[in-house]
């Protein structure tokens, strides 16, 4: 059975090469956004297994996101990995504070993404 992965980045190109990038690597289901527009309703459609978030993104940015998701039953469970291209201290302090799993800085090489991909799913299904 395949994983789901939810993408949301606001720069399309980039949100639909990792989404190809993630289906190469493994055995996933992706899908990808460029807004966080409803967010509540997209992943109680989709029901994703990880999502895969950016931090800068206009309107609703991934702090948000996270802060949104927190409040959800879906999205309380549902591990959050950020890639972002801030790469400080501070913001990697925030997200951890709202509950993602993971902090990746762009460029992410396959093998780091991945295998934060896994530990995420295996914390979903309490197999740390």
């Amino acid at each position: 059975m395949k994983k789901k992965i939810l993408i949301i980045d606001d720069e399309e190109d980039f949100a639909l090469f990792l989404k190809m990038r993630v289906e190469s690597l493994g055995n996933y289901e992706v899908e990808a956004f460029t807004d966080a527009k409803d967010i509540i309703n997209r992943i109680h459609v989709f029901e994703p297994d990880v999502i895969l978030l950016d931090l800068l993104m206009p309107g609703i940015g991934g702090l948000d996101v996270c802060d949104m998701l927190d409040k959800d039953p879906i999205g309380l469970v549902t591990p959050i990995i950020v890639i972002s291209c801030l790469d400080k201290d501070a913001d990697k302090i925030k997200a951890f504070k709202l509950g993602v799993t993971d902090y990746l800085v762009k460029p992410v090489d396959d093998v780091k993404l991945i295998d934060s991909i896994e530990k995420a799913i295996k914390s979903k299904l309490g197999q740390s």
